[in-house]
């Protein structure tokens, strides 16, 4: 039976958040201020209670930012930025514990509430053997509604969507391991055989009560 690695993506296997960086280089710094300022007490309240009014708060920015926008003008700017995003922001010991999960032989998958557009990019040059993601709406001229394509990947749907990606690749999954950060983690992590937290808040945040990722793997 082979194992199963699910990382999360912003602020686990890289440094903080990839979403707004990734509409500014899209879209540029000035349109991006304008759409947030515009949302800025959804946001907040979206940061603050988390669960759908996150979700919704989420996708009425991407309706400001991204309805119209060309999805080959998509691609072609996020394999841009995944090159530059992780040149910048990788962290490396997350990183060591990725590869050595590859090492092992065991299945390596990103799960995230980021756009799979990019993700997808970034999955592929560090190596994962798929990416789970949130999937951006296309209409029938080709370009981004700014929807998404069904629910925003965190939470329970993060874990149903990876659940699926397992199922999808025989009965033959081992033990499942996890790896996040913040409260969209969480039934990841719990529904998990073996759950570290590598989130920079340690005791103090949402994931105290799993291991942390520690100075080397487990035996």
């Amino acid at each position: 039976m082979t194992d199963v690695a699910a990382f999360d993506f912003d602020g686990t296997l890289t440094d903080g958040g990839s979403v707004l960086e990734f509409l500014v280089s899209l879209r540029g710094r000035r349109a991006v201020l304008l759409a947030t300022a515009g949302l800025a007490p959804r946001l907040a309240h979206g940061a603050l209670v988390g669960g759908g009014a996150a979700d919704q708060a989420k996708q009425r920015l991407f309706v400001r930012t991204l309805a119209g926008v060309p999805l080959a003008a998509v691609e072609e700017a996020s394999d841009r930025f995944a090159r530059h995003h992780l040149a910048r922001h990788l962290r490396r010991h997350v990183q060591d514990r990725f590869d050595w999960h590859r090492r092992r032989g065991d299945r390596v998958v990103i799960v995230s509430a980021s756009p799979e557009v990019y993700v997808r990019v970034a999955g592929d040059l560090l190596g994962a053997d798929g990416v789970v993601a949130t999937r951006l709406a296309v209409d029938d001229r080709g370009a981004l509604t700014g929807h998404y394509q069904g629910a925003n990947c965190r939470g329970e749907e993060k874990l149903r969507r990876l659940r699926e990606w397992i199922g999808d690749r025989g009965p033959d999954a081992g033990r499942l391991w996890a790896y996040g950060n913040s409260r969209g983690d969480l039934r990841m992590l719990h529904a998990a055989d073996v759950g570290f937290n590598v989130g920079r808040l340690g005791r103090f945040g949402r994931l105290h009560s799993f291991a942390g990722l520690g100075a080397a793997p487990p035996g």
